[in-house]
């Protein structure tokens, strides 16, 4: 008889199965019309009954199934009891076939932090830029960002009414990123993605210094690791505090899983410790490929403008 999956191959393999389900709620309540949206500090940053929904489903999945692990989630939300009908209880068995790293065979449920955001890209899926929303699941042990599932509840939403919508990208930490065909950006050109509701003149003053051959503005950080990913954009560049745990912890995961690199824009690693606070307050770059062309290239002036 095999030896039972290793905790961290339990956690991702229920984590993929709770996303999935997170992407049918977020599909469903953009059907059903009404997306209860509710401004939290302002006008770019909003909440909608999709962002609350899924936050309760992934939390409270995961939670009955590893509840001495952290789990940590965007929304503050009351304690309420969760209608059954959110609840996930399945895995994928394909993610359970694959042996555990032996450098995380040995960690305890309670070891881990889950950075959880229900819906990243809420604004862009208030004004219907649905490609652009993932829903974010972070495996976080020892302060790191070891496993990642990126759902993206509309994918393939453009290619008529037939077309299969979304689809589930995973990784761990020396096993590799799967769901997705890994790409890098075009040899010799420097596109940079970036905020699409979030600039400044320090956003763009970064941009640039760099001398982009273009420069992609779009929502969501899981999304612009995606195409980090996909090889449509070589590097991505938010030179401003915006950024929280929970937008980077999957992301990084993933990113890091195939060989990229993603940090402050002063070039520190971020720490994801149930302890830590919330807030990237020092930006954000990131590369599948070449990160030091592009930390060399940051202005003095953007690096004393953000302080860790």
């Amino acid at each position: 008889r095999m030896a039972s999956p290793a905790l961290l191959m339990r956690v991702v393999a229920s984590a993929y199965s709770v996303a999935e389900k997170a992407a049918t709620i977020v599909r469903n309540v953009m059907a059903a019309g009404d997306l209860g949206i509710v401004e939290k500090t302002g006008a770019n940053d909003l909440q909608t009954k999709a962002d609350r929904l899924v936050q309760m489903s992934i939390c409270a999945s995961l939670a009955r199934k590893f509840p001495k692990a952290t789990i940590i989630g965007e929304e503050e939300l009351p304690n309420n009891e969760v209608n059954e009908e959110l609840l996930e209880e399945g895995h994928c068995e394909e993610i359970l076939k694959k042996a555990c790293p032996p450098q995380f065979t040995g960690i305890k449920e309670e070891e881990l932090v889950i950075w959880v955001d229900p819906l990243d890209g809420t604004k862009e899926y208030t004004e219907g830029l649905l490609d652009h929303v993932t829903v974010l699941i972070g495996i976080a042990y020892g302060g790191k960002a070891i496993a990642g599932v990126i759902n993206q509840p509309y994918y393939n939403y453009e290619a008529g009414p037939d077309a299969v919508l979304g689809r589930t990208i995973w990784g761990v930490l020396g096993i590799g990123a799967f769901g997705f065909q890994l790409t890098e950006a075009p040899a010799g050109k420097h596109i940079i993605i970036t905020t699409r509701s979030h600039s400044s003149s320090l956003v763009n003053d970064c941009i640039s210094a760099l001398n982009p051959d273009s420069v992609i503005r779009v929502g969501g950080a899981g999304n612009k690791i995606i195409q980090l990913i996909e090889g449509k954009a070589s590097a991505y560049v938010f030179a401003s505090p915006g950024c929280k745990k929970w937008d980077t912890c999957a992301p990084e995961a993933i990113l890091h899983a195939v060989g990229g690199k993603i940090t402050d824009i002063h070039g520190n690693s971020f720490q994801y410790n149930k302890e830590v606070k919330h807030m990237n307050s020092a930006g954000v770059l990131a590369t599948l490929r070449n990160y030091d062309y592009y930390a060399s290239r940051i202005p003095n002036t953007v690096k004393q403008s953000l302080v860790p």
